[in-house]
Parts: C-alpha cells; structure tokens; sequence
C-alpha cells in the first residue's frame, strides 16, 4: 500500500494529540506536553487553542527531524520513516 507523507504525517499528529498531556497553569493559560516526543510543548490561554498550538509544534518537531536526518519514534504504531535519498 502506498502511504502518502502528508497523510503519514497526519495520522502521527492525531497519535501525538491523543497521548497529550494539558496542565492548567496559575495564569489560567494551558500547556501541553506529548509523552515521549522530547521538546515538544505548546502553549495557549485555553485548551482549545493550545491543542491547536500542539498540533502544529508536533508536525514542526517531525518535518525538523526529518530534514535532519533524525529518528522519529513510533507513537501507538504509527511511525514516520527518513530515508537518504540517492
């Protein structure tokens, strides 16, 4: 089956927001932490926009890895692969 980049890249998005932690903050703001995904964190004033925030810093955190040559770690099975390209 051919997978696409983009839709790989969705399915890990969804995978990330799935396992996310949100901590309410003093300030009333939301942070969010995904387990396993080293450095990614978002922040936002409500949980709403933070998840949004989180869904672009995951898919930021991917596309840097990516570009750089670096392990993605799978995340409920759903892996996205580098490869050299000749």
């Amino acid at each position: 089956m051919l997978r696409y980049p983009h839709i790989v890249i969705l399915e890990y998005i969804a995978r990330g927001l799935k396992r996310a932690r949100f901590e309410r903050l003093e300030d009333g703001s939301t942070c969010a932490t995904v387990p396993g995904l080293r450095g990614v964190i978002a922040l936002g004033p409500d949980r709403r926009t933070c998840r949004r925030q989180l869904a672009e810093v995951i898919e930021d955190w991917v596309l840097v890895r990516v570009s750089q040559g670096l392990s993605i770690p799978k995340l409920d099975g759903v892996g996205v692969r580098v490869r050299r390209r000749a």
